[in-house]
């Protein structure tokens, strides 16, 4: 893990990719760096096409989950599925994904403002054989910028989803 630019005032952002994400992480963590974000890299720090995406996100998701209130995570793989469900397996772990609306970007805003508002996500998914590069910036500016509203019924659904996580994981054991 490379950290890569460090600011005291704005969350941590810990970014992960496979190789079907690679280049679009590439060219995020200056994008991020020059907003002044602290950004931990999480690999792939080469392009592989035979390489796996939980070896990526998890790293991510573990950080996020041990810190959710001070961390963000940028996830990238081929459709952002697979990269999203890995990472909500943590707990305190709220991924969305994101994977473009048919370029209607005022939908798309709504839709990434609607996942920080009213669920609290503190990791978005990218779907870079989905989306630009452009796109993916803008959809990443409006979730950094965007806050949980702390509306008390929001709020109270984030707490029956962690309730549900714990549950399940302590009937496994």
């Amino acid at each position: 893990m490379k950290n890569i630019g460090i600011k005291d005032h704005k969350p941590q952002i810990y970014i992960g990719s496979d190789h079907a994400g690679f280049v679009m992480k590439e060219h995020i963590i200056p994008f991020l760096k020059k907003k002044g974000y602290a950004v931990f890299d999480c690999g792939a720090f080469k392009y592989d096409d035979s390489d796996d995406y939980p070896d990526f996100i998890a790293p991510v998701a573990k950080a996020v989950s041990l810190n959710p209130e001070n961390i963000r995570g940028i996830i990238f793989g081929g459709s952002g599925q697979g990269e999203a469900i890995t990472a909500n397996r943590f707990p305190n772990v709220r991924a969305v994904v994101f994977y473009g609306t048919a370029g209607v970007w005022k939908s798309e805003k709504a839709m990434i403002q609607l996942g920080r508002r009213h669920n609290d996500s503190n990791v978005i998914s990218l779907g870079a054989r989905m989306i630009n590069l452009s796109e993916a910036k803008f959809a990443i500016e409006v979730w950094l910028e965007t806050n949980f509203s702390n509306a008390e019924r929001h709020i109270r659904r984030i707490k029956k989803l962690e309730k549900v996580s714990k549950e399940a994981i302590c009937q496994h054991f």
